[in-house]
């Protein structure tokens, strides 16, 4: 069990990473069972098709976005969800600049 004292995470206290052109992310918080990750988009901005092993749920906190899981597109506005299972091809074509809110389960180690 953590402290209490690291039950908070404070934004600024949080670093961005630059991960793409025009896509910017910020690990929030994270426990080995699950991770909480902002990612902003500029338009036009691409999160490439990728997959890996970790199950992917994704909030659309604002913009617009071409979101494609599994080979089938749709596209998203805020307040709409997509989820990513494990080993799935997923991936986001930013239309409208926006942000994602995207849940890890098992955290990804590889973030931090």
């Amino acid at each position: 069990m953590l402290p209490a004292a690291d039950y908070f995470l404070e934004d600024d206290a949080q670093p961005w990473e630059t991960v793409g052109e025009g896509v910017r992310r910020k690990v929030l918080t994270y426990d080995p069972q699950l991770m909480l990750v902002r990612v902003e988009f500029a338009a036009g901005s691409i999160g490439a098709p990728h997959r890996h092993v970790h199950t992917q749920m994704t909030h659309v906190v604002s913009g617009v976005f071409e979101a494609t899981v599994g080979g089938r597109m749709q596209v998203l506005r805020a307040g709409d969800t997509f989820h990513a299972p494990s080993e799935v091809v997923h991936g986001v074509v930013c239309v409208e600049a926006g942000v994602l809110l995207d849940a890890f389960s098992p955290m990804r180690e590889d973030f931090v």
